[in-house]
């Protein structure tokens, strides 16, 4: 597919072609039903497949087994900002955040009109260049949950070790930006939810990764549709779910596993961010990279040059060159490269070749 461009936008992102592909070749007879995925009844049985495939693929990945069950929904993870401490933050009890970012920080936004909340560690005053240190996170007495995000698509940081809290508080994680992209221990998260649009698969779609106890007894105060034992107990399918968001999914997990699951996935994220990296710490400052070295993100990789001015024609002249998405978030200019896991190495290789080129002849 010639005409495709090198896509690094932060999200809605790239999907594997193959992916795509074979949603094109199913398009118009899906399964042999005479009719496309976006046409068949979120009732019927070839949707029913496609749902429980999809749900046990997801649970394969993380290695998670009955205790846990996955839920489509709707709404982003912006939704379950709010969803989180309406199911969980009870009265007499604190909602624990640590703030690492933008999205974070709208996550406890929305738990502060539940109840009552704590930070418990934050970089902001860093310009949040960094993950906080273990050392640095203070809980508060008697936590409802501790809430992560596990990457943060603006700063371009990720934690490089999943933090583990001793005793049975829920371990909570926004995980938009980075599932999937390595092995990590899920079994330590009570919950863990993630808007598809960046690693999973299109807009449209949340994936909620929940133990089957937390999705249970949930207060009968909120709308039906907020209370996650809504979701659980009807298999994602109270209401019409994003179908052809879950059938998409499903093809990225397929994909997934077909590439070697997540151990190979992360030796190729790795390598590919270090392209990008080494040619930041080899500019002599002409690149210089947010995120302090200790943690930068394998999925968002943000920079500046020496000004603005600059910045524009980095963006203009990589347009040029065939690829999308390079401009920084609005909230903070400068420049950003998601390199998610569909992101192929030559994607990368082709940023890198561009950036030493541009440096050559702006630096």
């Amino acid at each position: 597919m010639s005409n495709r461009i090198i896509n690094f936008n932060a999200g809605p992102a790239v999907l594997p072609v193959d992916v795509l592909e074979q949603a094109q070749s199913e398009l118009l007879n899906f399964n042999d039903t005479g009719m496309s995925i976006l046409e068949i009844s979120h009732r019927s049985k070839p949707y029913e497949a496609v749902n429980n495939e999809a749900e046990a693929n997801l649970k394969e990945l993380l290695g998670l087994g009955e205790d846990y069950q996955v839920l489509f929904v709707q709404g982003g993870a912006s939704t379950q900002f709010a969803m989180v401490p309406l199911n969980f933050l009870t009265p007499r009890r604190t909602a624990d955040y640590i703030l690492t970012g933008v999205w974070s920080e709208k996550a406890l936004k929305e738990a502060k009109l539940v109840g009552q909340t704590h930070i418990a560690a934050t970089t902001a005053k860093d310009n949040y260049r960094r993950i906080p240190e273990l050392a640095e996170i203070q809980l508060s007495d008697n936590p409802a949950y501790i809430h992560i995000t596990s990457n943060n698509t603006i700063f371009g940081t990720q934690w490089r070790e999943l933090p583990n809290f001793s005793g049975n508080i829920p371990l909570i994680a926004d995980m938009s930006s980075d599932i999937l992209c390595r092995p990590f221990d899920a079994s330590k998260f009570a919950l863990i939810y993630a808007g598809a649009q960046k690693n999973l698969g299109p807009s449209g779609v949340t994936a909620v990764i929940i133990r089957r106890d937390l999705a249970e007894n949930n207060p009968k105060t909120i709308p039906t549709m907020l209370r996650y034992e809504t979701h659980a107990a009807n298999h994602s399918l109270y209401n019409t779910p994003p179908t052809f968001g879950v059938y998409l999914l499903n093809l990225v997990l397929r994909w997934i596993k077909a590439q070697g699951g997540l151990a190979s996935l992360e030796q190729r994220n790795l390598a590919k961010a270090k392209l990008i990296y080494d040619v930041i710490d080899d500019s002599h400052g002409f690149y210089r990279g947010h995120a302090d070295k200790s943690s930068r993100s394998i999925m968002n990789i943000t920079f500046r040059l020496p000004n603005e001015e600059l910045e524009k024609l980095f963006v203009a002249e990589s347009i040029a060159a065939g690829m999308a998405g390079l401009k920084g978030h609005r909230s903070v200019g400068g420049l950003r490269a998601s390199i998610y896991n569909a992101m192929p190495v030559d994607g990368c290789r082709a940023l890198r070749d561009f950036m030493k080129e541009f440096c050559r002849k702006h630096g």
